[in-house]
């Protein structure tokens, strides 16, 4: 009986690009075609791209990054990205070693590959329309994954440069802008972790949940959201050090590399909290959004306020008038100066920068440019408000305004010798 039907060989078709290394960047961009089977974990895919790329010296970490943000590393290297601080908040990494190609991307699928974690040798890999034979393609079936068509110079076999090298063709034009695999650009927007639900995490927080507040970062991107994300993180530390510890190392190394008011002296109540030291300054639970309405605003309308030194209250200058709040209900600062900090109202210019901020990283060009206009001269605020409002982006530009006033009344408060806890 013929088995014809039964033999047919469903392989995936995997094209690899060498995108750069060694800080060089390269194009056209050299690669090759792999033919990759059922069977193939990453592991093997690994040492298949090693050799058809003239890797010698194999004594070199490498790790896979899949589109969703998951990593695919060996088992000793895979917790250690767990407190990394690029990319968006640690998930457990996948076992290169046992974790198959074809059970984990799905044909169209983009992935990068990096060979070398100092040099940073950085493919991209794309899994092609369509199965293969590799019988009719390879004309064997190889125990591996296997390189059938090449070009680029590494140096190449039969000295093509780029994918449809045929001698004749002249090379395309060099992109304007670096590959988003190089550039940290990538994954794409389409492809990209969620956002951070500010509103469940301040939910999680209040609550001392330990697993809401990791389920709300753990996967997320944090980039935009990392004081209010510290803070919660401070809470779990008292409940559950252990289940946050790498949460609290990644968001320490983030905050440092941003380095915006604020992210220092979180850093460092973050690793104080981790390494169980005690604090050098106070310790004082304080509202920090309420704290820089104080700070910030019209010095007009503004005139700042008072904080105590004993609970954590605070309370706009008004309430020490008694003939706008009555002589009951007048706070007496000066019956008690040294339980109470005055809070200086500074002015919105800081607010103006970010918005400023703001815009300048909007990718439409045309509403960056309505938006440039909007916040030039009087009524700046109301302009870009309607106008942010109009667009649907309200949420988006309060979180971004809250995560920068909230770090600079962190700083204010950490100038005078008082740390803030959640």
């Amino acid at each position: 009986m013929c088995q014809c039907g039964f033999m047919t060989r469903r392989w995936f078709s995997v094209r690899v690009e060498l995108l750069g290394g060694r800080g060089e960047q390269f194009w056209p961009y050299p690669g090759r075609v792999f033919a990759v089977g059922p069977a193939h974990t990453f592991a093997d895919l690994a040492r298949a791209i090693d050799n058809a790329f003239a890797r010698w010296d194999l004594s070199h970490l490498s790790v896979f990054t899949l589109a969703d943000g998951r990593l695919v590393t060996d088992a000793e290297t895979g917790p250690e990205f767990a407190t990394s601080a690029l990319g968006v908040m640690p998930t457990a990494a996948l076992d290169i070693e046992v974790t198959k190609v074809m059970q984990t991307v799905k044909t169209g699928a983009q992935f990068r590959y990096v060979f070398d974690l100092g040099d940073d040798w950085t493919h991209c890999c794309t899994v092609d329309a369509g199965n293969i034979d590799p019988a009719d393609v390879l004309g064997v079936i190889p125990p591996a994954p296997m390189a059938y068509w090449g070009w680029g110079a590494i140096p190449d076999q039969y000295d093509r440069h780029w994918a449809e090298d045929d001698g004749e063709a002249r090379a395309p034009s060099r992109p304007r802008q670096p590959h988003t695999m190089l550039d940290g650009r990538w994954p794409a927007s389409g492809e990209r972790p969620p956002l951070v639900d500010v509103a469940q995490l301040r939910v999680a927080a209040a609550a001392g949940d330990v697993a809401g507040i990791v389920a709300a970062l753990e996967g997320h991107d944090v980039s935009e959201v990392l004081q209010r994300a510290g803070s919660a993180v401070q809470v779990a530390l008292r409940v559950d050090p252990e289940r946050v510890f790498s949460l609290a190392i990644s968001l320490v190394q983030r905050l440092q590399i941003r380095n915006l008011p604020g992210d220092d002296e979180l850093a460092q109540d973050l690793l104080a909290a981790v390494q169980g030291e005690p604090p050098q300054d106070q310790l004082l639970s304080v509202d920090l959004e309420q704290l820089s309405g104080l700070i910030e605003g019209d010095p007009a309308s503004n005139e700042g306020g008072f904080l105590d030194l004993q609970t954590g209250e605070l309370a706009p200058a008004f309430m020490t008038d008694e003939a706008m709040v009555g002589e009951d209900q007048a706070l007496d600062v000066d019956a008690e100066p040294d339980r109470w900090l005055h809070v200086f109202c500074e002015g919105s210019r800081a607010g103006w920068e970010d918005m400023a901020t703001y815009v300048s990283a909007v990718a439409d060009s045309r509403l960056r440019e309505q938006l440039e206009r909007a916040i030039e001269g009087k009524g700046a605020y109301r302009r870009f408000r309607d106008l942010i409002a109009g667009e649907g982006l309200t949420q988006a530009w309060r979180d971004f305004s809250d995560e920068r006033q909230i770090g600079r009344a962190r700083a204010y408060i950490a100038e005078r010798g008082i740390r803030a806890t959640s």
